[in-house]
């Protein structure tokens, strides 16, 4: 891939500004590479230095022994977010429930809530973890502005220090890195590693920021997400299915192709599907299917994942696959006209960390690729037109 004068993906991208300020709409470009390509080519690079600054952060062992603490007196543990922030904070929920698992402390109180309804009904105690890219969304500000209020202990997943929301948390996780695109994908995998570096702490099993790049940098198989995206453009509308973190994932790809690509998607859990959605499904309906999350599921998993691609085959549904790399031969390739991109597996890393990280990049190439195929610049979320912006502002 070739970038525009001046782009380097290894560089560190701008933080925040100073004084701080929300993002406005990136300049608009004819074609690729979008600001969005940049951004997923970074990834990598950036994911490895969140990584290494977080661990040497004093805020992270912090936050890491405010939920053990709470872990251990039964409090509610809650992550917040909105939009592929939200997406973000259920990803970072499964990863310190695993973490507190590992070490021996209950995590049954562990949740994610949407911001906005976690602002109605706030914890009087407890840890409420939110994420916020810039740090400016109002409902996640409202979550934990109350939070705070009503006695729980507040942290911020952000890239700085001066934003409104900022000034709301007891604690900050600093990313440092700002998404340029408005299709974020630095956003969605810049929490992902900070709760991954945080999840580590809460454990006592650090993650490595050297292997959080290698498995960025296996995940990036354009191949796939060309074929995938050439099948789907001409679909009317898409659905996304998945279980376990694989619904997070899925969430944020449906979010990506609607603001990403203009073309109406939904995700579904992937047992709910089937009961009733397929009526409204036809031909023209792709179906993207994560299956990486399988850990402690067994055959159970896996069987109803290939039932959900059989009912697609039986509509004649174009329907693609990002599978983890060692469930690939349990999914017959005949049930995937579209295609598949295989998730690698890190031996030494959680498998949820392995699967909601590995699945990042697959699900942007896919978003991004079909915005080329439709002929979409992603990076807008199509406020040049007027109409959407005004959407937006109402």
């Amino acid at each position: 891939m070739t970038f525009d004068a001046g782009f380097d993906p290894a560089a560190p991208l701008p933080g925040a500004p100073e004084p701080w300020a929300p993002s406005t709409i990136p300049d608009r470009r004819d074609g690729p590479p979008y600001a969005m390509t940049e951004m997923i080519a970074a990834e990598p690079a950036v994911a490895e230095r969140i990584a290494a600054r977080l661990a040497e952060d004093t805020a992270t062992g912090r936050v890491a022994e405010a939920v053990r603490e709470a872990a251990a007196a039964g409090r509610v543990i809650l992550t917040t977010g909105c939009g592929t922030s939200e997406h973000g904070a259920m990803v970072a929920a499964a990863l310190l429930a695993g973490a507190l698992r590992d070490a021996g402390l209950p995590a049954g109180r562990v949740g994610s809530v949407q911001a906005f309804e976690l602002a109605g009904r706030v914890p009087s105690e407890g840890v409420v973890l939110a994420v916020s890219h810039e740090g400016g969304t109002w409902a996640t500000n409202l979550a934990l502005e109350r939070s705070r209020a009503a006695g729980a202990d507040t942290a911020l997943v952000t890239v700085g220090v001066g934003s409104p929301g900022a000034a709301l948390a007891d604690h900050l996780l600093r990313t440092g890195e700002q998404d340029q695109s408005w299709c974020h994908t630095v956003g969605y995998v810049s929490p992902i590693v900070a709760a991954a570096v945080l999840a580590g702490a809460v454990s006592e099993r650090a993650v490595s920021p050297t292997t959080v790049r290698a498995l960025l940098d296996a995940a990036d198989q354009p191949p796939a997400a060309e074929e995938a995206a050439a099948a789907i453009s001409r679909c009317t509308r898409v659905v996304v299915v998945g279980s376990g973190v694989d619904h997070a994932s899925a969430r944020e790809l449906a979010l990506k192709v609607e603001e990403g690509t203009h073309l109406p998607a939904v995700a579904h859990q992937l047992e709910t599907l089937r009961h009733g959605h397929l009526a409204a499904a036809d031909g023209a309906t792709g179906l993207v299917l994560f299956l990486t999350d399988g850990e402690g599921r067994g055959a159970e998993i896996v069987d109803r994942a290939r039932a959900v691609l059989r009912s697609a085959a039986a509509l004649g549904m174009p329907a693609a696959a990002i599978l983890a790399a060692d469930l690939g031969d349990d999914v017959p390739l005949e049930l995937t006209p579209a295609g598949r991109a295989a998730v690698p597996i890190v031996r030494d890393m959680p498998r949820v960390l392995s699967a909601a990280l590995g699945a990042a990049i697959p699900l942007q190439l896919l978003t991004e690729r079909l915005a080329r195929a439709r002929g979409v610049n992603p990076d807008t979320l199509g406020r040049e037109d007027p109409r959407q912006a005004d959407a937006a502002d109402a």
